[in-house]
């Protein structure tokens, strides 16, 4: 998975439908996550699409996500959200304000509101997961 630091120095020299296919391609991008992870469990409430978030954690610590969209754009808004955290210490991914670290692709001005509306709801199943695996 590339780094949101490269992904955000692409996406700043492109415009309009080239910023589409950049997400599309992202999203195409990640990790296959297998069907029998897609539930109602894994399952982001408040999107338009579906979307399903999975997180595992590696012998380290760290948590590693699996997700995946029934929605090509979505999905790769999805892989933004991974970028900003995949592979990290849970308490890390607990404390990241992941909104911060997307602000650079100003996602609200840049995709319609239908897009957009479940990215809140993403952060927040990120950060409480690791939340809670942080705590043991």
């Amino acid at each position: 998975m590339r780094t949101l630091a490269d992904i955000a120095d692409e996406y700043e020299f492109l415009e309009g439908d080239e910023r589409y296919r950049l997400l599309i391609e992202l999203g195409r991008e990640l990790e296959p996550m297998p069907d029998a992870l897609k539930t109602d469990a894994t399952l982001v409430r408040g999107c338009s699409a579906s979307v399903w978030v999975y997180p595992t954690q590696l012998t380290d610590g760290r948590l590693h996500f699996l997700a995946d969209s029934n929605a090509a754009i979505t999905k790769g808004i999805v892989a933004l959200v991974l970028a900003a955290v995949q592979d990290r210490p849970a308490a890390e991914v607990a404390a990241t304000d992941i909104a911060e670290r997307l602000a650079p692709f100003d996602l609200k001005n840049q995709l319609s509101s239908n897009r957009t509306q479940g990215v809140p709801n993403m952060i927040a199943l990120v950060r409480e997961t690791a939340a809670r695996i942080a705590a043991g």
